[in-house]
């Protein structure tokens, strides 16, 4: 179940995020929203992200989303940790590819969001066996 509910909620934001539905792909994310592990950067949290996100849609920066391997932590009825590999890439060529842990919640309105992210050194990602 704990994998099913990681696998939907990746889909989903792959989806939501390719598509520009800025909408829905913040739905994904709680407002308790914490990023943490992006040099430079001791928290970010959903302000921040909202508005990264609204300026990648609108001004039509990001080119594609995808997360390859996953790897489950640990779960509980209300809360599912994993470890992925991320990769975005922006429509100038750049990408960004990283191991992050992700810790996923079930909110009030049963819907789940992320509530916490962590960019992994790349020797954690090693570690993981995450490289794709």
């Amino acid at each position: 179940m704990s994998e099913e509910i990681a696998k939907q909620w990746l889909t989903n934001a792959v989806t939501t995020a390719n598509n520009k539905n800025y909408s829905a792909h913040m739905d994904l994310i709680s407002k308790r929203v914490s990023l943490t592990g992006v040099p430079g950067f001791e928290s970010i949290g959903y302000d921040d992200w909202a508005a990264q996100c609204q300026h990648e849609f609108e001004n039509n920066v990001l080119k594609s989303v995808r997360y390859d391997g996953l790897k489950l932590a640990a779960s509980t009825d209300s809360r599912v940790m994993f470890k992925t590999f991320e990769t975005v890439e922006a429509t100038d060529g750049t990408i960004n590819a990283q191991g992050i842990e992700v810790l996923l919640e079930k909110e009030d309105d049963g819907q789940w969001r992320l509530v916490q992210e962590r960019v992994l050194a790349d020797d954690e990602t090693a570690f993981n066996k995450l490289l794709p």
